[in-house]
């Protein structure tokens, strides 16, 4: 598993890097480690949707304190001060659904922090980044394109208030990265410390095993991936292992991060 983006690692690698996939060796990712959940297939996957789209406020309870058992594979590294700010969505896309799943997430999430982690200062910042602009839905988007529809998409609302300090970006899901990648870039530009990433699920993708793969210095992701063959697992909620042999694939069921 590689030890910054939590991705599976398809073949054995020799080099000093060997913890590391491909993408992140090549085009090293603002943030310093990503974790999550399980995979977003089967019941995590109608779960994360319920939510989202049904509108189910009460799973974000439940589905929260899985996001804070990721989250508290971070504890013994991780600093012990964190601003927790969630991924925003756009103005318009927050009046259509009403609320921000991520934001919800997030603040259960702490809540089950405190009882298990209380001295871990984790404290909720939902109106420290802001989406500048309306995205395309990142559902079907290949990896190159996802990377350049989220490029200059996020802002920080106060370069003072996050100056120095470490953050822990919260959304919930993480497919290729590039969400991630963007909202770490614009905090890391403000000051931040450092940024962490937390996601209650992730839908791995396997990189070819040969073959070259140029990266785009502004997007951070790969100009040209050879398709890998679709196969998720069928998923249960528990934690994320290397056993899990899932893949990413490009359709309308595909999440954003």
């Amino acid at each position: 598993m590689c030890a910054r983006c939590g991705d599976r690692l398809p073949w054995p690698d020799s080099s000093a890097a060997a913890d590391l996939c491909r993408a992140c060796r090549l085009v090293p990712p603002p943030f310093v480690r990503a974790v999550a959940f399980g995979l977003y297939d089967g019941r995590m996957r109608d779960a994360v949707h319920a939510l989202k789209y049904d509108r189910l406020h009460p799973a974000a309870r439940r589905l929260g304190q899985m996001l804070a058992q990721a989250i508290a594979q971070l504890a013994a590294d991780a600093p012990q001060e964190m601003l927790a700010v969630p991924v925003p969505l756009y103005r318009s896309k927050y009046a259509e659904r009403g609320f921000n799943q991520a934001r919800a997430l997030a603040a259960s999430a702490l809540a089950a922090l405190r009882k298990s982690h209380p001295a871990w200062r984790l404290t909720l910042a939902s109106s420290t980044l802001m989406r500048l602009r309306a995205t395309e839905s990142q559902a079907g988007l290949s990896p190159h394109r996802r990377g350049i529809n989220v490029r200059g998409a996020f802002s920080v609302s106060d370069p003072a208030a996050v100056a120095g300090k470490h953050i822990l970006l919260i959304d919930d899901i993480f497919t290729t990265g590039a969400t991630a990648r963007a909202a770490a870039r614009s905090l890391v530009r403000a000051g931040a410390a450092s940024v962490w990433v937390a996601t209650l699920a992730r839908a791995r993708m396997i990189a070819p095993a040969r073959g070259p793969q140029t990266f785009d210095d502004d997007t951070d992701s790969p100009l040209a991936i050879a398709a890998p063959e679709v196969n998720f697992e069928s998923g249960s909620t528990g934690p994320v292992s290397t056993e899990h042999t899932a893949s990413m694939h490009s359709s309308g069921n595909q999440p954003s991060f």
